[in-house]
């Protein structure tokens, strides 16, 4: 099969434009495919948790990403036209020189797409609008993709990230099993609303038969990001006047405090998990692959870090040489976060948890993983396949000695490194508190894939990724 691009991603959400970047830095040829005439126009995943900021980092966004948003404000109760109660979104956390960052940072979705964008045309990438995929068949060496207008795309490998409804997903048989999360119908929509402060979002609790309502200012824009839930069942209006009638029947402002919709969608939330996460050269990452409700703010987050973790593993593959059979990794490590995300997600949704730390996604990691190899004799509480920690050694920052697609290792304290030539840096020094002495290999995605006491076994470790 004669070859378009090495990578065909179908679908410009945040999961195909991150991996996108991913592979474009790389160096990996790669065509990102829409449906859609442009980007997706709405706020839905507002929330970038700070694993996600963490990642946003490393591939030259974060600072975009902190001009476009703002720190989530706090939840005010309203009762009778009357200010009952507050109410703070999430658990608060201090911010340490391990997690620079600690609270979700709040960007409507279509601002981070529009930035995700913008970064993989710096790179030398592109997004081809109105290419829906209607056909897709594979054999040995390659996936061919027909579009709905008769134009065809083949590549070395495939990724669905086409969203929760996904064409791939379904071309390809694979199955998603899951659940209703609530089955009462949930409008959200992006307003433009007058006599209402900005400083707080704003929760109206159910009464007389209607559901909750809830208004958020968006952080760096005018509008605000409503959401109606409906216990009858009644299907939301999602037209300007359906917008304003609910507005006036569960807040005290009137309708005509509605001035502009800019958006609006319906739907039920649900959890879902694909039984598989790749058939044959086809992979399946973010909503192609899970589906969350949005009440813990995982969704956009989880699909991103699965780009992230794919990228690097395409890049092996594909450019340094690594045996194809490294991609098996990515389901083994990445559909069981998945799967306790969901759960996760569910269970903020029911009220049987909070949004703290576990929200937060510093905490995923792959001990389990096949690609994981911890040789100390004594290890400490950081292990290998942990996140590795930011931090300062010898005057240099760690997340500044991770940024880029490299691997990188950590020679903390009394500790030896090997040298293992140019392409992987070095940083050596005091071990911090949180790592401890020892050697930490530390993969492009930024969590330990090797750690020991000497360096005996690293070089082997390293040549299965192509970096011998």
């Amino acid at each position: 099969m004669s070859r378009d691009t090495d990578v065909l991603v179908v679908g410009a959400g945040p999961t195909g434009l991150a991996l996108g970047i991913d592979l474009a830095r790389r160096g990996v040829a790669a065509l990102v495919v829409e449906r859609a005439g442009a980007l997706f126009p709405g706020s839905r995943g507002k929330g970038i948790q700070p694993r996600t900021m963490e990642v946003f980092d490393d591939l030259g966004v974060l600072g975009a990403i902190r001009a476009a948003g703002g720190p989530y404000p706090v939840g005010v109760i309203w009762q009778g036209g009357e200010r009952v109660g507050e109410h703070r979104m999430f658990d608060a956390a201090e911010p340490s020189e391990d997690a620079p960052y600690t609270e979700p940072w709040m960007v409507p979705q279509w601002r981070t797409q529009q930035i995700l964008r913008a970064r993989l045309e710096e790179l030398g990438g592109r997004v081809a609008f109105g290419r829906e995929v209607v056909g897709l068949t594979q054999d040995a060496d390659g996936v061919r993709a027909e579009f709905a207008s008769g134009e065809t795309v083949t590549a070395r490998y495939a990724v669905a990230a086409d969203g929760g409804r996904s064409t791939v997903r379904g071309l390809l048989g694979i199955g998603m099993t899951g659940e209703l999360v609530d089955p009462h119908p949930t409008l959200v929509a992006d307003v433009r609303i007058s006599g209402l402060g900005r400083d707080d979002w704003h929760v109206f609790p159910p009464g007389d038969g209607d559901g909750f309502l809830a208004i958020c200012p968006l952080a760096g824009t005018e509008d605000f990001q409503l959401v109606a839930q409906f216990p009858d069942g009644t299907a939301p209006d999602l037209s300007l006047e359906g917008v304003r009638k609910v507005v006036a029947a569960r807040s005290h402002l009137a309708p005509e405090s509605v001035t502009e919709l800019r958006w609006a969608s319906d739907f039920r939330p649900r959890a879902a998990l694909a039984d598989r996460f790749r058939s044959g050269r086809v992979f399946l990452a973010g909503d192609a692959a899970h589906v969350h409700s949005p009440a813990g703010g995982q969704g956009l987050n989880t699909s991103v870090q699965d780009a992230y973790n794919l990228g690097w593993k395409l890049g092996a593959v594909l450019r340094d040489g690594a045996d194809p059979a490294l991609l098996d990794s990515y389901e083994e490590e990445r559909r069981p976060v998945a799967a306790a995300v969901l759960g996760l997600s569910t269970a903020v949704h029911r009220g049987e948890t909070r949004r703290g730390e576990a929200t937060r996604q510093l905490g995923i990691g792959y001990r389990e993983s096949p690609l994981t190899r911890e040789t100390r004799t004594r290890p400490g509480p950081l292990r290998a396949g942990d996140r590795a920690p930011d931090g300062t050694v010898a005057g240099v920052r760690l997340f500044d000695a991770f940024r880029g697609p490299h691997w990188t290792l950590l020679a903390l304290g009394d500790t030896q490194a090997p040298d293992l030539g140019a392409r992987i840096p070095v940083v050596r020094g005091p071990a911090p508190a949180v790592y401890g002495p020892g050697l930490y290999l530390v993969r492009p995605d930024g969590h330990v894939g090797w750690a020991g006491d000497t360096a005996a076994g690293l070089p082997d470790h390293l040549a299965r990724f192509g970096q011998g």
